[in-house]
């Protein structure tokens, strides 16, 4: 039996069309134009009155983006120059090519230290939690408690190359962790309270951590979680931690044992000192799985993640000194990255800690209010949990200072774009964007000078050479087609921790079209330079803009003795998200009714998190496998979207070739009735 819907039920959640089922939405209505005095004041105009200078003129964007992406090392070389980034010149790109490209050779410089540089007054953090009041930490004191930390971790035996990880939720302790680590030229990673010990060995196991700051809880939608006993086990699984630097999650937890406290961890007085490291050194490493084996170490560079949030936060998301910048995330999604880039614009950030919709659906618009937040980055999940919820923060609040929302994780659908104007603010800019985890970026973007159409990203991120491929390999305008990355980019990871050959690596991007990064994304670029994202492409699962791995699923769902086998896809609702469908095979005997269902999703929640908690449980006679064993997740996304089964795949080469037939059946609708059997008779 099915438990959490019928074929019907499931059936309704997919679009059809072509390219594997993917249907444009109802995308391009015109939802708002910048203002020529708009225009004027932003980054991009001054950018470009900049170029205009020296001698280079551009008609519009269109031409200074296509600009951007032939002459790579002119822009890259204007960026460096226009920032001052580290004063001297440098060979901007020694070698144009993928994987492979090296730039700036020769320079040096730190992340942290061009955070610090202007030394500025004022908030440089503004926290909220669920129940505290919060607290605004200014920048004098951020910096404080960054040389105090730094000293402490150099007392430890860090330095440069060493691997500082944080179990931290999104506070002022994994700001200052970070800027610490980067500092003394150590290498941050960190993964949010929320995961379970299985989840975070998987990650920090891999990298060999000598210290982890740790909480010992956190509160989510009014719930209070301990986490002492998992840290416990985190430091008994991984031998390299040799010290742990506890935070408080509040007046619930019970510390750490044998821990520091973090109050004398940071509690010095010291000046802060940077180790300059060559452009490539390691800044932190962040995590994206793919279908077997474990979550990937994705290797960022100081100088490129440097050089790619100064263009991107100033020219695209138009962030400048005195904004407040905020984004709702969690310390494991690659956006609490991307926010912490606002510091170098001399921006506050707007740090919230807690459950979105809690103890109100409408708590973060409030939270917009209070803090006199500018700029607001938001997934289009939450976007449609808004409106589901009947949220109308127009009526209800007073958002005079938001000059521009953000929305990314997954496609924002038209009822989002349209909801947005309609509820939240007349002249507001909606700002949608694509990117990942393994350019800690967005590559499909927006920018303050361009309109707005409904159901569409603006642009082309400058020096991102974004094409929609066909399956030869050719460019496509106005068709549906891979997305990928043609020309290098600064931000692409320097490596993957432990792949020494670089194999998995080259794996992971450059398999499909070898020297072109394929990115796992449909994507569709109009005549007119607007993008649509339509969702993954491969068999990666995407969850409030993480990217996340089958194969960890798997391995905490098959820990479960009545289930023998487990397919998990992404399909797209027909409001335009993403919604995972976890497919089981049982055991003889075992049936998925609703204790069993609990069940699975308890081993899940232990084992991960809730994050990777499925929206349907279907049972299945069994999983379609090729004959060496691989599941094939992206034939089944395919066929439950409504491509042809012949087309999509070779039952020749399937261990079972029947195993398929009952997705058939789903995707045809063949299967009737509510709460009906989905088990092949």
């Amino acid at each position: 039996m099915s438990y959490e819907g019928d074929a019907a039920c499931l059936r309704s959640l997919i679009t059809t069309g072509r390219r594997g089922g993917v249907k444009p939405m109802r995308e391009g209505r015109l939802l708002w134009e910048p203002d020529p005095g708009l225009v004027r004041r932003t980054a991009m105009s001054a950018y470009m009155k900049w170029l205009e200078k020296r001698g280079s003129s551009f008609e519009g964007y269109d031409e200074l983006w296509r600009w951007s992406v032939d002459d790579l090392e002119g822009f890259w070389g204007s960026i460096w120059k226009y920032f001052d980034v580290a004063g001297a010149d440098y060979p901007v790109l020694a070698e144009r090519k993928m994987p492979g490209a090296k730039w700036f050779d020769g320079a040096e410089l730190n992340f942290a230290e061009r955070v610090f540089a202007k030394g500025r007054d004022g908030p440089a953090l503004i926290c909220r939690g669920e129940r505290a009041q919060g607290k605004v930490v200014a920048w004098q004191e951020l910096e404080r408690k960054t040389a105090a930390l730094a000293r402490t971790l150099r007392d430890s035996g860090v330095g440069r190359g060493d691997r500082v990880a944080g179990y931290l939720p999104n506070g002022p302790e994994a700001i200052v962790g970070v800027l610490a680590a980067a500092s003394v030229g150590a290498i941050w990673s960190g993964s949010p309270p929320e995961f379970g010990t299985q989840s975070v060995v998987d990650r920090f196991g891999q990298i060999g951590p000598k210290v982890l700051i740790a909480t010992d809880g956190y509160s989510y939608g009014g719930k209070w979680t301990d986490r002492a006993d998992d840290v416990s086990s985190i430091v008994k699984s991984i031998p390299s931690i040799k010290k742990v630097i506890s935070v408080s999650g509040g007046s619930k937890g019970r510390g750490l044992a044998g821990s520091d406290a973090w109050e004398e961890a940071t509690g010095g007085k010291e000046k802060l000192d940077h180790e300059f490291v060559p452009f490539e050194h390691p800044l932190w490493i962040l995590y994206s799985s793919g279908t077997t084996g474990l979550p990937k170490p994705i290797v960022h560079s100081h100088g490129g993640i440097l050089v790619e949030l100064l263009k991107s936060l100033a020219l695209h998301n138009d962030i400048r000194e005195g904004d407040r910048f905020f984004w709702y995330t969690t310390t494991g999604w690659m956006m609490w990255n991307y926010l912490l880039g606002g510091l170098l614009h001399g921006a506050t950030l707007v740090l919230y800690n807690g459950h979105p919709a809690w103890p109100r659906p409408d708590s973060l618009w409030s939270l917009m209010e209070e803090t006199e937040t500018t700029y607001m980055g938001t997934s289009a999940a939450y976007i449609s949990a808004c409106m589901k919820a009947r949220v109308e923060p127009r009526g209800s609040f007073s958002l005079s200072t938001l000059r521009g929302i953000g929305s990314t994780g997954s496609p924002l659908s038209t009822d989002g774009f349209e909801w947005v104007y309609a509820k939240v603010k007349d002249g507001v800019w909606l700002e949608s964007l694509s990117g990942g985890t393994d350019v800690c970026t967005a590559f499909v973007t927006g920018s303050p000078t361009l309109p707005v159409y409904s159901g569409e990203l603006q642009c082309r991120a400058l020096g991102a050479s974004v094409q929609a491929f066909d399956e030869n390999g050719s460019a496509v305008v106005g068709k549906v087609g891979e997305l990928v990355i043609t020309e290098p980019m600064p931000s692409m990871p320097v490596f993957f921790w432990g792949d020494e050959d670089g194999s998995r690596y080259r794996e992971s991007y450059f398999d499909m079209f070898p020297g072109v990064w394929r990115h796992g994304d449909w994507i569709k670029v109009t005549s007119r330079g607007t993008c649509v994202i339509y969702g993954r492409s491969d068999a990666t699962i995407k969850r409030q803009g993480v990217r996340i791995g089958t194969s960890e699923i798997y391995r905490a769902v098959e820990k479960v003795p009545e289930v023998s086998d487990s397919m998990a896809v992404d399909v797209v609702s027909k409001e335009g998200g993403e919604e995972m469908v976890l497919f089981v095979s049982l055991n003889e005997g075992a049936s998925l009714d609703e204790e069993l269902a609990a069940k699975i999703k308890a081993q899940i929640r232990a084992d991960l998190s809730s994050r990777y908690l499925p929206d349907r449980l279907v049972a299945v006679p069994a999983i379609p496998r090729t004959l060496n064993g691989k599941k094939l997740e992206v034939p089944v996304k395919r066929i439950l979207a409504g491509a042809d089964p012949e087309k999509v795949l070779n039952k020749g080469s399937l261990a079972d070739p029947a195993s398929v037939e009952h997705f058939v059946k789903i995707a045809k609708g063949l299967i009737a009735g509510g709460r009906g059997d989905l088990e092949a008779n």
